[in-house]
């Protein structure tokens, strides 16, 4: 679930924000993702890790600094200290609206701005960084070699990856004012370090100094092949899924609230403008993704809704199955259920029926581990059909299908 907010930072000026937060749950903790240098909140890797934390019940500010995306003001004071206000400014809104953020995301320069923002913020609990410098003026790089300052002149065009952007003397030297490694040495909150040993615009000896920096407790994971903005899905989403398991160690005491759905058991969600299939699942105690295969032009992120529909049915069986053995005291040690669906033609199936045509067809098989004899066996045959979910998709349904 998707909120927009327009945040106004300590000069005036509206910073695009986007809130998002898990499916049918009370969010067990806020979490702020700052974005990479010229990049904006809307860049698919942002989005994919702020879903991917939703899963496990944070909710995810994302905004984009001043003078970026949609927020308002110019680049030029864009720099790195206004992105370090920014980042308090939008806690603070926050805080004072929702909750207080604990956790701190940052990617790339947009890292660098979250270790000093967590210097300076009480309420933060943990911190995590993608792809970030240990010192600044390596940004300054991309950019620097542009500039002629004999030319005298109160700002200048600059090419930054591929864009124009215009600058000034306060940009280029506040790049210099902040020893980002000095302050890491000096934070006592948890660390996470991500980045990739292939990354050609951050190197990863950068990951090394600031794990080094990092006082206890800090953990280090390898991108592995990511590239820097990690453009591929797979890859954003493994981040999110990596924070999300790491950081729920130093957030114990903090559990999920359902919230109060009434009779419903279950929502589904698909962001139609951001996603392709990929549809987020919730009931009130877990979360899930259901997506379509890449032949059919999903993605592939997840089962599909007929893989879970027979997923459904086979744990169903393997359940109702044990309650039976143990009431019957067999020797019943595993089970195996194998399901496929598929559509057949009544002829096909040797079925006499009104009016042939397609049918849904579904296989089970069943493997039975322990010493039963063949009686037995065709018994728990018998009782596999008759597990509430079997019984529910071979009967008669009635669908009551409203619009809210």
């Amino acid at each position: 679930m998707n909120s927009k907010l327009k945040i106004k930072n300590r000069k005036g000026y509206l910073l695009h924000t986007q809130l998002e937060l898990p499916l049918q749950q009370k969010p067990k903790a806020y979490a702020i993702f700052a974005h990479c240098f010229t990049c904006s909140s809307s860049l698919n890797a942002v989005r994919n890790v702020s879903r991917a934390l939703t899963d496990y019940g944070f909710a995810v500010v994302r905004f984009d600094f001043t003078g970026l995306g949609r927020s308002e003001g110019s680049f030029a004071e864009s720099h790195f200290g206004a992105n370090v206000q920014d980042l308090i400014d939008v806690h603070q809104y926050i805080k004072e609206t929702y909750e207080a953020p604990s956790l701190l995301i940052g990617h790339s320069l947009g890292g660098a701005a979250s270790i000093v923002a967590a210097s300076q913020l009480e309420d933060i609990k943990a911190l995590v960084t993608i792809g970030t410098p240990s010192d600044i003026e390596h940004t300054a790089q991309h950019f620097i070699n542009q500039v002629d300052k004999s030319s005298n002149e109160p700002s200048y065009e600059v090419n930054i990856g591929g864009r124009p952007f215009v600058i000034n003397d306060e940009f280029i030297d506040n790049f210099k004012k902040t020893k980002i490694v000095d302050v890491m040495k000096e934070l006592r909150i948890p660390y996470l370090n991500l980045h990739s040993p292939i990354d050609r615009i951050v190197g990863i000896s950068n990951a090394l100094e600031l794990f080094n920096a990092a006082r206890h407790p800090r953990s280090f994971v390898s991108l592995d092949d990511a590239d820097h903005l990690l453009n591929r899905k797979e890859d954003s989403l493994y981040v999110g899924k990596v924070i999300g398991s790491w950081v729920e160690k130093y957030f114990p005491q903090l559990e999920n609230t359902a919230l109060d759905a009434g009779e419903d058991q279950l929502v589904a969600h698909l962001n139609l403008l951001e996603d392709n299939f990929t549809t987020n699942l919730s009931t009130n105690t877990h979360n899930f993704i259901a997506d379509e295969p890449g032949s059919i032009g999903g993605d592939d992120f997840g089962p599909s809704p007929y893989q879970y529909l027979t997923a459904s049915i086979a744990a169903c069986t393997t359940m109702t199955l044990k309650l039976y053995a143990q009431r019957k005291k067999w020797d019943l040690q595993e089970v195996y259920v194998y399901i496929s669906h598929s559509r057949k033609h009544s002829d096909d199936l040797m079925l006499d029926i009104e009016k042939p045509g397609y049918i849904d067809h579904i296989s089970k098989k069943l493997k039975f581990v322990g010493d039963l004899d063949d009686a037995q066996k065709e018994k728990l045959k018998a009782i596999a059909s008759k597990c509430p979910v079997h019984k529910t998709v071979a009967s008669k349904v009635i669908f009551d299908i409203k619009v809210l």
